[in-house]
């Protein structure tokens, strides 16, 4: 659907987590074809893709992004104002309940409010 509708100006950027329907050759080779930039994850870093997906899962819920847009310009506004609300106006557990643009700026030390699983993960590997 992506390559049906790419504008023959803008570039096309496929990124995935190196799932295996992903890395298929015929897939690759399709994308090539397309002139689609191909974007992966780090092999063996399960935890990359994460903030990504947390994000997005953050704009499609939260700003209700995952309704379907009439036109490529409303899609594009709603995006810009939901990622700016995310930055300037919504209060982040990781900033001390602050916005990032906020907490960006701040001289004070934030307390960082949620648990921090990479950490735990990383001292579980080298336990084993």
């Amino acid at each position: 659907m992506a390559l049906k509708k790419k504008p023959t100006l803008n570039i096309l950027i496929q990124h995935w987590d190196r799932g295996m329907q992903y890395c298929s050759f015929d897939y690759i080779l399709r994308l090539k074809k397309a002139g689609v930039k191909i974007s992966m994850t780090e092999i063996g870093d399960t935890y990359e893709n994460a903030i990504a997906e947390r994000i997005n899962g953050i704009l499609k819920t939260e700003f209700k992004l995952k309704r379907v847009s009439s036109s490529r310009s409303e899609a594009l506004l709603e995006v810009t104002k939901s990622i700016e609300s995310y930055n300037h106006l919504r209060p982040h557990m990781s900033c001390d309940f602050l916005a990032p643009a906020v907490a960006h700026i701040t001289d004070v030390p934030l307390i960082k409010r949620w648990k921090n699983c990479r950490k735990k993960y990383k001292s579980l590997q080298k336990n084993n």
